[in-house]
């Protein structure tokens, strides 16, 4: 299981990367291992959009199951990832490059500090297997 230091996880298998004002989010290597095949992204969050923690902004459909993927930090949509529903594949191929799905400027960075860091994440994977 690939799991970069740089960023933040969510028990529900998502990414956050800061950079500078903005995070990046996508989902983790371990989701895209699970999901199998990805087939299908659908981003249902759009630039300019004002999201909560928790929001739904994708979904992800592979040949075994679907999957939402969720907004770990409050803020508003500057960028989606316009490409990937194109080529969903890139989600099994590149989780952590390619397969970016929003970029959203934060509203409250304090709120990261309630995600796991690269150490707890792989530690949360591990207790659920």
């Amino acid at each position: 299981m690939n799991t970069p230091t740089d960023q933040k996880y969510t028990q529900n298998d998502e990414w956050i990367r800061v950079e500078g004002s903005l995070g990046v989010v996508g989902i983790t290597d371990h989701a895209q291992e699970q999901l199998s095949d990805v087939v299908y992204v659908e981003i249902v969050v759009s630039e300019g959009d004002t999201v909560s923690a928790g929001d739904t902004c994708a979904t992800v459909e592979s040949v075994k199951a679907a999957a939402d993927v969720y907004i770990p930090v409050s803020g508003k949509v500057v960028a989606v990832n316009e490409a990937l529903p194109d080529t969903p594949e890139s989600v099994n191929s590149d989780p952590y490059g390619a397969a970016w799905m929003v970029k959203i400027e934060l509203s409250d960075p304090a709120e990261l500090e309630k995600l796991l860091d690269a150490a707890g994440y792989e530690a949360y994977v591990a207790s659920k297997e």
